[in-house]
């Protein structure tokens, strides 16, 4: 027997949503009509999608997170026959999904977003915003057709984009301000983090040069971190890339030892991506390489 693709559909939706009224109003349907159609998948399968719990509402089974994954890769799949259907006639359509973390965001995706609308002005883009590590998991489990994040990049397929650099950043009142570096070592008991994806980059160059790594404190945007090296709370580590996002009056130091990242595309394999998502990866890259060098490659 084969698959209702339409309850299928209907369980992603409650599946992202994790509540039958909130798919419901996103489907334009009843909650009757959601719960069967849910119901049907389940019966059909014979197994359990969902647990439903008094306390947290509706919970994926093991085999349900299983399901949406491949439900995931068959709404990919059926998007990228359509997409190729819209080529063919010289159209490209359909929505490219893409997480990205937020400085890729500021300094990347609004001038390949401007030129792919250019091109293609009937694909839609929908942005999923987070860190490197929640991108990888997202592109891992289909959420999203391509992920922008930080070396390194696992067992992913990769293109580099920018080739990026840690540095301080300290406040004009730190005893420091008249050394050209700041010392990792020396420092350390100091050190404010900033969570971006590098600390495997970072903890690795460390322990090659027998440092430790001590997170005193970490915290999760560079606005705050910002804010904390104005306080004169410490010396901050942060991405060059990462800093040019955002304003400031701080200096800028190097580090020792210095500490060099990639950021760059991953998808599960360029191959296998929609034609839209492959058209948007390769505007990406090429204004990478037109742009190289504007972010202070060293």
């Amino acid at each position: 027997m084969g698959i209702n693709v339409n309850n299928l559909r209907i369980f992603m939706e409650v599946a992202e949503k994790m509540n039958i009224t909130e798919a419901s109003k996103a489907l334009f349907i009843s909650q009757p009509a959601v719960s069967k159609a849910v119901k049907n998948l389940e019966t059909s399968l014979n197994i359990k999608l969902f647990i439903r719990d008094k306390h947290n509402g509706l919970l994926l089974t093991d085999v349900g997170k299983e399901i949406l994954v491949l439900a995931r890769q068959m709404k990919v799949i059926e998007n990228k026959i359509y997409q190729i259907a819209s080529r063919e006639n010289k159209l490209l359509s359909g929505k490219v999904k893409v997480g990205s973390f937020p400085a890729a965001s500021t300094n990347l995706l609004p001038e390949t977003i401007a030129l792919f609308r250019s091109k293609y002005p009937l694909v839609s883009i929908e942005l999923f915003e987070g860190t490197s590590n929640q991108i990888k998991e997202w592109v891992k489990d289909r959420t999203v057709d391509m992920g922008i994040v930080t070396s390194p990049f696992d067992n992913y397929e990769y293109k580099i984009l920018i080739h990026d650099y840690m540095v301080a950043i300290i406040s004009e009142h730190h005893p420091s301000m008249n050394k050209k570096k700041i010392d990792f070592e020396e420092y350390q008991n100091e050190i404010i983090f900033c969570k971006g994806g590098h600390e495997t980059v970072i903890s690795t160059i460390l322990q090659e040069h027998n440092i430790a790594f001590k997170e005193n404190l970490t915290v999760q945007t560079a606005d705050t971190l910002i804010n904390m090296v104005k306080k004169n709370l410490g010396i901050g580590i942060i991405s060059n890339f990462t800093l040019s996002s955002v304003s400031h009056n701080l200096t800028i130091k190097d580090i020792h030892p210095k500490i060099n990242r990639v950021i760059g595309i991953i998808t599960h394999s360029f191959d296998e991506v929609t034609p839209a998502t492959k058209e948007f990866i390769q505007v990406m890259s090429q204004l990478s390489k037109d742009n190289e060098g504007l972010t202070g490659k060293r």
